[in-house]
């Protein structure tokens, strides 16, 4: 792709995020949505192969009709209300389509499925973006209404990410689809705490976009797309193979890495909500996360590949340093013991 439309993509992607981050009236926040689904589609079906030219369509008719349902939405609120404005949701029926527009646009479970699909057809620049940039928009308007949503119902639905995301990167060979359910997960937990404390949820949503852009960036640095080539990448880049073993357990969430931080701290405000059920169901479900990211860490770092290349050894190759890598990488790993500061400043 020509930088120039790369540059004018990567624009329109922010300008669309930015907008509806800024918005009070649901049209523009709909319009910011509906840039960041059309610059996302060419950024999809740039490598010009049938998987990627499927994910694209696929992401374009959920997000389409996301969008759709999110418009209805807000068309029939304002006309029961006659105000547009988005913290202004006064109708059940209004507040129940706008809540699931938005936990499709975000794959949350039940409304997962395209995700997975979507992720595999993508090359791994494009999956970082769609895991983390593409989840802020949504967010930020899931975190200002709030107060109109069902709580017994975003609980059930968060319960429910934990366990498919759980469930569903169980027996997963590609790394994609296993950032992709780990992702259903992850959302899971912000959904369940996102009614009694937007705070929680937004350092969670911190966490899982640090972590999972440091899980890409070594994907991309180490061209890793399935257990299989991630077993022989010890040989490109040993001391990164390590440190992708300590990501993967703070994406776990094992103390003493960053990752357990917001488990923590979540299964205390749902403890201190009287949902105690809900919180021994939640932390019993991340054991099926869990099992994957050890498996996947026993695979990349504790086992050696039966055969090599009969070229020359590729540990031996220099490899490109990447500061943003590095940075990334550190905070996964050691924000724990700044607990107490991210506290005040949350």
């Amino acid at each position: 792709m020509s930088p120039y439309a790369m540059s004018m993509l990567l624009s329109s992607l922010s300008a669309g995020t930015i907008i509806t981050l800024t918005s009070t009236h649901w049209f523009l926040a709909w319009m910011g949505l509906e840039i960041n689904t059309l610059a996302m589609v060419p950024l999809m079906s740039k490598m010009q192969h049938p998987r990627a030219t499927e994910a694209a369509t696929k992401y374009f008719l959920t997000q389409a009709a996301a969008s759709a349902l999110l418009m209805f939405a807000a068309a029939t609120n304002a006309a029961y209300t006659g105000e547009w404005t988005i913290m202004n949701m006064q109708t059940t029926i209004s507040s129940l389509m706008l809540m699931t527009a938005l936990m499709i646009k975000l794959a949350v479970a039940p409304f997962h499925l395209w995700l997975p699909d979507v992720i595999q057809g993508l090359d791994l620049m494009t999956c970082l973006i769609l895991s983390t940039w593409q989840k802020l928009a949504p967010f930020a308007l899931l975190i200002q209404i709030n107060g109109e949503l069902n709580s017994t119902l975003m609980t059930l639905m968060g319960m429910l990410s934990i366990i498919i995301g759980g469930w569903g990167g169980l027996n997963q060979p590609q790394m994609r689809k296993m950032m992709a359910y780990s992702s259903i997960a992850h959302l899971g937990w912000m959904i369940i705490v996102l009614t009694h404390s937007s705070c929680l949820t937004m350092l969670n949503l911190l966490m899982y976009l640090i972590m999972t852009s440091s899980m890409f960036l070594m994907m991309m640095n180490l061209s890793s797309t399935s257990i299989n080539k991630a077993s022989m990448s010890w040989m490109k880049n040993l001391p990164l193979m390590s440190m992708m073993m300590l990501v993967l357990m703070s994406l776990g969430g094992l103390p003493p890495m960053s990752g357990f931080l917001p488990k923590w701290l979540i299964l205390e405000e749902i403890v201190k909500q009287s949902m105690t059920l809900v919180a021994t169901i939640a932390a019993l479900s991340t054991m099926l996360s869990l099992f994957f990211y050890l498996r996947l860490s026993y695979t990349v770092s504790l086992t050696t590949s039966p055969t090599t290349a009969s070229s020359k050894m590729l540990w031996r190759l220099k490899m490109n340093s990447n500061k943003m890598m590095s940075t990334m990488i550190i905070m996964s790993t050691m924000l724990l013991p700044l607990t107490p500061t991210i506290l005040n400043l949350f």
